[in-house]
């Protein structure tokens, strides 16, 4: 197997190794739409043969990655990481190569075009970081001869490289498949179940189906383009014999359009926050009822196939979206055929993978959802199941697999159903707020912009995520003089729901005194009081509601609390949740800390939930009610009292998925 130097690739991804101490096989996921081999993410490969764990199972894996990976992206390369002994890297780069050629065989058939394939290899032996990694590159889909990677660029911009040029297009079906079927006979649900989801798809290339087309969320955008199964380009077989198709202008002008017909001219990929506020979206729609003329006439059909029994009747009811990507010169016929209908194809088949073992005994309720995963620049698509909570261990492993399959760490949930991106078509951010809940509209993440510390050569650590900012007198309610640190026990509850370890809502007052009461921490007469908490309190009812463990720090005065700036630095760096300092009558959440390891200055980030204010977030800025306080200030004032004692409560994040 020779090999010569090829120019180089590109890494958009930003965690492109996710195997870095154990040996095992990486897919390498890039996109037809750019010009020079890239790799856009990375996906981890769960599923080997029991025979070699370095040799993927095609078929497993194929089943697992085409409905997660949204069409427009597809499996560009591999990357093994082994620590064996005298393998020649050139060898274990070709194995790479030949797995995804293998499952882009079993995906697409024979993969006849010109596509550059990608290996590469890691020696653990001889490294474990991604400056260590060699690449290697398949000119041809039936070519074993290799090209070593001379270049690997990293892009700086990786979001820019993705999104300026290409889009999101969503297509959402909902589907109702009546099966009958004779009650002595139980395994031809089966069978007329995968006849119906054959039938489907055979319908959406139907010369006759429809497809809406129309930017979403773009109220004075262009005016919606109607497609028909006609001007797809369906396979002869598909169309009448002597068929002659006859379009309107207004059917010519459709089939030349590309998709920059529904691009935005305002948006700003310099600044990209997520796929749902700055990617262009394409909405497609499917309509199965006849909306055009037969190029023939014809006459409707009935059929008629009596039972020769007795028969039964089940309904299968299917929600279907997928996701795809493209760019801006893709024309909408080729959108339509090469990534939508393809894209309803692949997850109908997930779902009657899925829904097929179970189909008699139990109706499961499958629906897909889209995530952005941190690190991931595009979306994922998950079909979860619905008949059991999220909590479940069925719904928990899933997930864990999931977190596995993406290198996502097992601590945070970032793949529950709450952290699932809205590319929905209708966007209301004018929401009524009388139907919200309490809090919802509360200021969140007040700390952010706020003029540096002023310690010199300090480093900042912060919270991690989202909070919502309670405070006095917030609701109506007046809590001035006694309720200090119910607000920060409230503004720390907001930060688990944010982060959706927890649905439970933020407590109120009067139920955080009952859940006191409940413990038994409590008489019954403390519920309607207005007796102060402190740490120890609010770290019972963190465990009571959300099941969540603290760490209590105590210390003597005041002046000892910069001798824990190194530990709440660790905190804030590992756990990232705010924490709640209590001293004396006060109480105050503590967002973060910059400190100067080798001169000891340093400074609290404090949220002060004394403040009885409105939400307006200047007004608390500038009046210090969110900001840095030094321990000790210029004109030598203590923030923190030297004959106070204090306790700091560490709320621990749940090591959950």
């Amino acid at each position: 197997m020779g090999t010569e130097n090829y120019a180089g690739i590109r890494i958009l991804c930003r965690n492109l190794l996710i195997l870095r101490k154990d040996s095992g096989v990486q897919w390498l996921i890039g996109s037809p739409f750019f010009s020079s081999p890239t790799v856009v993410s990375t996906v981890r490969c769960l599923h080997a043969l029991t025979s070699n764990p370095l040799a993927p199972d095609v078929a497993k894996e194929l089943d697992e990655i085409r409905s997660l990976i949204p069409r427009g992206f597809e499996v560009v390369g591999a990357m093994i990481v082994h620590d064996k002994n005298d393998v020649k890297v050139e060898k274990v780069a070709g194995d790479a190569i030949s797995a995804v050629r293998s499952l882009r065989k079993a995906h697409y058939g024979n993969d006849s075009e010109d596509k550059v394939l990608i290996g590469g290899v890691l020696d653990l032996k001889n490294g474990s970081s991604e400056r260590d990694l060699q690449f290697f590159i398949s000119r041809a889909a039936n070519s074993y001869k290799l090209d070593k990677v001379s270049s690997v660029v990293y892009e700086d911009q990786p979001e820019k490289e993705v999104w300026e040029k290409g889009c999101i297009v969503r297509c959402e079906l909902s589907l109702k498949l009546p099966l009958y079927y004779a009650t002595d006979n139980s395994k031809a649900v089966e069978g007329a179940y995968t006849q119906a989801i054959t039938a489907v798809e055979r319908n959406l290339r139907d010369p006759q189906v429809a497809y809406i087309l129309e930017a979403q969320n773009n109220s004075g955008g262009p005016e919606p383009v109607i497609l028909h199964g006609l001007e797809l380009d369906p396979p002869a077989e598909e169309l009448p014999e002597n068929a002659v198709i006859l379009e309107t202008a207004e059917e010519s002008l459709a089939r030349s359009l590309a998709c920059s017909y529904f691009f935005s001219e305002t948006r700003d990929i310099a600044s990209f926050n997520s796929v749902e506020q700055n990617a262009d979206k394409i909405l497609v729609s499917v309509m199965f009822n006849r909306s055009k003329s037969d190029v023939q006439p014809a006459a409707p059909v009935a059929e008629y196939f009596p039972a020769l029994g007795e028969a039964k009747l089940l309904v299968v009811n299917h929600k279907v979206e997928v996701l795809s990507y493209c760019t801006k010169d893709l024309l909408l016929t080729d959108m339509v055929s090469k990534l939508i209908i393809p894209g309803l194809v692949d997850q109908l088949h997930s779902l009657k993978n899925k829904i097929l073992p179970d189909l008699l005994t139990q109706q499961l309720q499958l629906r897909p959802y889209h995530f952005m995963p941190p690190g991931f620049l595009h979306p994922i698509t998950v079909i979860y199941e619905l008949s059991y909570g999220e909590t479940e261990m069925k719904q928990v492993e899933a997930r864990r697999s999931l977190h596995l399959r993406l290198g996502l760490p097992f601590d945070r949930p970032l793949l529950r159903i709450a952290n699932a991106i809205n590319l929905s078509s209708i966007k209301d951010s004018t929401r009524d707020k009388s139907n919200s809940k309490v809090g919802s509209y509360l200021l969140k993440d007040v700390h952010h912009g706020i003029p540096s510390s002023g310690v010199s050569g300090g480093h900042v650590s912060l919270i991690q995520g989202s909070y919502e900012y309670y405070h006095y007198l917030q609701d109506g309610f007046d809590d001035s003089g006694w309720g200090c640190a119910y607000r920060s026990l409230q503004t720390i509850v907001s930060w688990f729901k944010q982060q959706h370890y927890t649905s439970v809502d933020v407590p109120s007052h009067r139920e955080i005194q009952q859940s006191l009461v409940e413990i038994g921490d409590k008489d019954p007469s403390f519920i309607g009081s207005r007796e102060w908490i402190g740490a120890i309190e609010l770290s019972f009812v963190l465990d009571k509601l959300l099941g969540v463990s603290c760490k209590v720090i105590n210390v003597r005065s005041g002046s000892e609390l910069p001798e824990k700036c190194r530990e709440l630095a660790l905190h804030f760096e590992t756990q990232g949740t705010p924490v709640m300092i209590g001293g004396g009558v006060l109480a105050y959440t503590l967002l973060g800390v910059d400190y100067n390891d080798t001169s000891g200055d340093c400074a609290f980030l404090i949220l002060d939930p004394h403040y009885t204010g409105s939400d307006d977030l200047k007004k608390i800025v500038n009046g210090g009610w969110c900001g840095w306080k030094k321990a000790v200030d210029s004109k030598g004032k203590h923030f923190f009292l030297h004959d106070k004692f204090y306790n700091l409560l560490l709320p621990q994040r749940p090591n959950m998925v």
